[in-house]
């Protein structure tokens, strides 16, 4: 049955989730800030400066006015950076209903607190966290934007919240899975742009598929320790939110993270690097975060760790590598404990 779903923002991954929902017959409202974005999307179906050369479907229709966009909406899909979805959903708030089903696809935290989006989100609205999904997995918006195969979950402790949004969004290629950890899903979204970042430095310094495998593979384990200290199920790190989005962002020439520490690999200045990205890198403000985390969890992250002294501090890139390779010697499987083992073993 045809809904009426409202998503926030029309950046790249708001546009392409927008165009999946229309696919599936729903009447898309997709806001945006500027009037000329809204009128090129409206009158050309175009989002060219996010998505050249995609022809939009018809389904969509962009504005500038949140009442409008969000007025008997049954669903509204956020898909804001990190840094802005404070401010996306205090305008939000006015017309957001508690009947209204509210998942987020913003894969980043928010630095000076250190919350989760969903936090973030159920905080400016005043509902518990259990009304707010999480869409996660490997997925950039460019393939699905090309309607090419793609598998995501929705996280909730909610399982009726998370069918919902399944049945939204699911199609022949979009396929959806349910997941009921929304801290380990929000977690390792944010996390792994961190090890996308540096993967693109270590294709940047020309360190060969080695390392590039090595540095993902641990990084993973560094995921999967900082994550499950804080209480998420470990499995959920071996899933599509985990090892699915991590190859993906690590690999993929669409990655704005790999693309990102390429850059800074091959030497050039982090604010350079942002100048010529021209869209959020989520991975730096991420690894800042990081930084605060592993210090307040008391859990090592040796990799996000070097690249704080490489983002923030000035350190070579060449040497935050040569301070990776001659830590001391370690044990490769690190015990996760039994008590949390256990806990989501059950």
């Amino acid at each position: 049955m045809a809904k009426k779903v409202c998503v926030l923002v029309a950046g790249s991954w708001g546009t392409a989730l927008a165009m999946v929902l229309a696919d599936n017959g729903h009447d898309v409202r997709l806001w945006a800030r500027n009037e000329e974005h809204v009128k090129e999307i409206n009158e050309r179906h175009e989002n060219a400066r996010f998505l050249p050369g995609v022809q939009l479907p018809s389904g969509i229709r962009a504005t500038s006015d949140m009442e409008e966009a969000v007025k008997d909406a049954e669903a509204v899909v956020i898909a804001s950076p990190s840094k802005a979805m404070r401010e996306v959903v205090r305008a939000l708030k006015p017309f957001w209903h508690e009947n209204m089903l509210c998942v987020h696809a913003t894969k980043g935290m928010e630095v000076g607190t250190l919350k989760r989006m969903s936090t973030i989100i159920a905080e400016e609205l005043g509902c518990e966290e259990s009304k707010i999904g999480v869409i996660c997995g490997p997925s950039h918006a460019e393939e699905v934007a090309r309607r090419l195969p793609t598998t995501i979950a929705v996280a909730s402790s909610n399982e009726e919240e998370a069918q919902r949004a399944q049945n939204l969004l699911m199609n022949a290629y979009f396929r959806v899975y349910t997941n009921r950890d929304v801290l380990g899903a929000e977690l390792a979204g944010a996390f792994k742009n961190i090890i996308a970042l540096g993967a693109g430095m270590s294709d940047g310094l020309q360190n060969g598929d080695n390392a590039k495998a090595a540095l993902l593979t641990r990084g993973l384990a560094e995921i999967t320790r900082i994550g499950t200290e804080m209480g998420a199920n470990p499995l959920t790190f071996a899933g599509l939110a985990g090892v699915g989005d991590l190859v993906v962002t690590a690999t993929s020439k669409h990655s704005r993270n790999w693309r990102a520490g390429y850059m800074l690999g091959q030497g050039k200045p982090l604010q350079e690097v942002l100048d010529s990205m021209g869209m959020v890198v989520e991975g730096i403000r991420t690894t800042e975060a990081a930084h605060f985390i592993s210090q307040k969890y008391q859990v090592q992250m040796p990799i996000a760790e070097q690249l704080y002294h490489v983002l923030f501090e000035g350190l070579d890139p060449k040497t935050a590598v040569e301070a990776l390779m001659g830590r001391g010697p370690k044990t490769e499987m690190e015990m996760i404990s039994q008590e949390t083992w256990e806990q989501w073993h059950t």
